[in-house]
């Protein structure tokens, strides 16, 4: 920001911002005026980021807009996201290359969006008139394991739940074998429990809104998934 003020203050600068700022959430759902609660290194530096650009916009006059995006995903995300993680697990149990998906807090839960959306969205706060601060998110919230269900009905597999805690299991009602287990060791040190937000203010003034719901999110990873797996590739 101190370069862009010394060199040419008329660059417009797009912040990406995140809903790991809020953290242990203080309201539900969460807004651009909501006090931030961040449970993580990365969260403390995002918010840092958000706060240096909002501060360089109001003292400054820089072009500084802030997205806070919640969680987006599409095919393209890295397998060490969790949402990646789960579609491309199921399509390689689908195929009977992995017999169990091992994941952590089955009950957190998240707002998740696809990415080409929320692209587009960053573009629209930069094409405002004035900078500011805008939440992107579908004002929808699911657990882990509602995203895992979602993966596995989209390959096919029906999956029942049974046990709490560390000992619950998702079973592959065909086979009667578990396919999806709970291992501590992915366990967050400080979990961020519950994410949601709401979108209202980039649809009023940017007329943003999400399109794609989480089952069609889910299936176009899962079947991106069983192509690339079918073809051995490993990205």
């Amino acid at each position: 920001m101190e370069r862009l003020r010394i060199v040419n203050p008329k660059v417009r600068f797009y912040q990406a911002s995140t809903s790991e700022m809020f953290g242990k959430v203080q309201a539900i759902p969460q807004i651009e005026t909501t006090p931030f609660y961040p449970r993580s290194p990365y969260g403390v530096a995002k918010l840092y980021a958000h706060w240096m650009t909002i501060n360089y916009r109001e003292s400054y006059g820089i072009f500084g807009t802030s997205g806070i995006l919640f969680n987006h995903e599409s095919p393209l995300r890295g397998r060490e996201f969790v949402t990646r993680k789960i579609t491309d697990s199921v399509a390689k149990i689908k195929l009977g290359k992995q017999d169990v998906l091992e994941l952590g807090n089955m009950d957190a839960k998240r707002d998740w969006g696809f990415a080409k959306e929320y692209v587009e969205g960053m573009w629209r706060m930069l094409q405002a008139d004035e900078p500011d601060t805008f939440v992107l998110a579908t004002n929808r919230t699911e657990t882990v394991r509602d995203f895992v269900s979602l993966a596995c009905k989209a390959a096919d597999i029906n999956v029942e739940w049974k046990g709490e805690g560390e000992r619950e299991q998702g079973i592959d009602s065909a086979t009667g074998k578990v396919v999806v287990a709970v291992n501590p060791k992915f366990y967050r040190p400080a979990e961020v429990e519950l994410l949601i937000g709401n979108p209202a203010k980039a649809r009023e003034k940017l007329g943003w809104e999400p399109k794609t719901s989480l089952e069609e999110l889910c299936r176009m990873m899962v079947e991106a998934d069983l192509r690339r797996n079918e073809q051995g590739f490993s990205f």
